[in-house]
């Protein structure tokens, strides 16, 4: 009977099979013992005189082991791992795969190695039982999230990872097309506008776990591709999705981190344990008075690493003077404006005189940079997890917005025809937010690093050590995609 190292425990007396890594090895006088890995933690085995084959045993190699399950004497229980108190009396052994010599130790956490050892090497790195723990935390919390989302209504879709270059904001990872010469594709920064139209297209609850991608410098929480939540709501307001990404993130922290506490600021100002089922709303304006940050970290004790502090910023300027003196949007361009964040979208219906006054302030640059707009960040211990945006759905007001950043009316055509056509045609409310997988598993699992939650990530440098990319491609291929490189 096969079973996992884990499950050793509940099969004492029993003949067994297991299947799984040399850790470390061990001998003692006449007799060999060594510590099997698999996935799901560490065993002894225990090779007697008569098993000779024991003797060709290295670090790492792949082995098949026959035994039987026994008690170990309790002077010899091991408490540092979870099958400590048993051990495998081996009867057979098969050596499937041997090892050369390891690059790097692989018994350690590996923080004390450099990062081209370990980027290159990087699928012995993930051997590390650190590592695999976390990749099974990620699997864990992605898990419930789907789960989470398909209970409440939401239906998880796929969107193009081959779009159109719009400028959001970082710089797009492009890809030339070979049958239109000269046209490429851009892989997407968010899937942005295709959750809008899924909006438009009557879908009224998308999500999907997304993979994004932006070629800007790397960051310690940083990488050029990235995984996110990305979630799509018709008929909401700003407070419906505050609401359910509270109630996903309390469920989930108290379903999966049970040894988490999440803390929460007072009413008098203080520090205390979340009871409400409500994280803080705090204004854009204040936290940057306050605490000179818009991702305040709130935690009462910043050392100790159960405590989580998750709040929400709001109230975000809609736009903002750049330092070459032209204007951008804070979030995006289709973030909702507003002169009053009392108000709701539905205040400003065309015509009304809410809307009036909203297209006034926007002929004006001093008047237009005055606007807020209904726009949240997701904020938990310092760091930004994500954020979101009641969008604007009247296509006049979107264009205009478009004007007031210095857009030619050609140069909107051109880059968001398609959003303006769609919005003819009928668009409900809506908005969403997008919090990101990888920083939210790093902190759960207390890393410093994102790195140190993706399988393969790429180093500081957006290279990958282990299949050598970026890398240059054969002439042929640039031939045929109507490409010339200069220099």
């Amino acid at each position: 009977m096969r079973i996992s190292t884990a499950e050793v425990v509940k099969h004492e007396g029993k003949e067994v099979q297991l299947f799984g890594w040399v850790h470390s090895r061990r001998d003692h006088g006449k007799l060999v013992f060594i510590d099997l890995r698999d996935r799901s933690g560490l065993v002894q085995v225990v090779f007697g005189p008569e098993m000779k084959e024991a003797g060709d045993l290295r670090l790492e190699y792949v082995v098949k082991v026959m035994g039987k399950v026994a008690k170990r004497p309790e002077k010899l229980v091991n408490n540092k791992i979870a099958t400590g108190a048993y051990e495998i009396q081996a009867t057979g052994l098969e050596i499937l795969s041997a090892s050369k010599e390891l690059p790097m130790p692989l018994d350690t956490d590996g923080r004390e190695i450099g990062e081209d050892v370990r980027m290159k090497y990087r699928y012995l790195d993930l051997r590390r039982e650190r590592l695999t723990r976390n990749l099974m935390v990620r699997h864990k919390v992605t898990k419930y999230i789907r789960d989470f989302l398909s209970e409440r209504g939401f239906v998880e879709i796929e969107t193009p990872y081959l779009g159109k270059s719009t400028p959001e904001g970082a710089r797009d990872y492009l890809v030339p097309s070979r049958l239109q010469k000269g046209n490429f594709y851009a892989l997407p920064q968010s899937p942005q506008q295709y959750k809008q139209l899924l909006m438009v297209g009557g879908l009224e609850r998308y999500f999907q776990i997304v993979r994004c991608f932006r070629d800007e410098d790397t960051r310690g929480d940083r990488q050029p591709e990235f995984t996110q939540l990305d979630l799509e709501m018709s008929f909401v307001t700003q407070e419906d999705i505050l609401n359910l990404t509270e109630e996903l993130f309390i469920k989930l922290t108290s379903e999966l981190f049970p040894e988490k506490k999440i803390s929460t600021l007072t009413a008098e100002g203080g520090f205390g344990k979340l009871t409400t089922g409500k994280f803080p709303r705090l204004k854009y304006v204040d936290v940057m008075k306050k605490y000179h940050s818009d991702k305040p970290d709130l935690r009462k004790d910043k050392n100790d690493p159960n405590e989580l502090a998750f709040a929400f910023v709001v109230d975000f300027p809609m736009f903002e003077k750049k330092d070459d003196g032209s204007i951008g949007a804070v979030h995006h361009p289709f973030t909702f404006p507003t002169f009053d964040t009392s108000l709701v979208p539905d205040d400003f219906k065309p015509g009304s005189e809410n809307s009036k006054k909203l297209f006034k302030m926007l002929d004006s640059e001093k008047e237009g940079l005055k606007l807020s707009a209904y726009q949240y960040d997701f904020v938990l211990n310092g760091y930004e997890v994500g954020g979101g945006s009641i969008r604007t759905y009247d296509p006049a007001l979107l264009k205009r917005v478009f004007e007031f950043l210095g857009n030619k009316p050609e140069e909107v055509e051109k880059q968001f025809g398609h959003m303006f056509e769609a919005f003819n045609y009928g668009v409900p409310p809506h908005g969403g937010i997008a919090p990101g997988i990888d920083r939210l598993v790093m902190l759960y699992q207390n890393e410093s690093n994102i790195r140190e939650v993706i399988a393969f990530p790429k180093t500081g440098d957006g290279r990958d050590l282990m299949m050598g990319a970026p890398s240059e491609v054969d002439k042929k291929q640039l031939d045929d995609l109507g490409l010339k490189l200069k220099g």
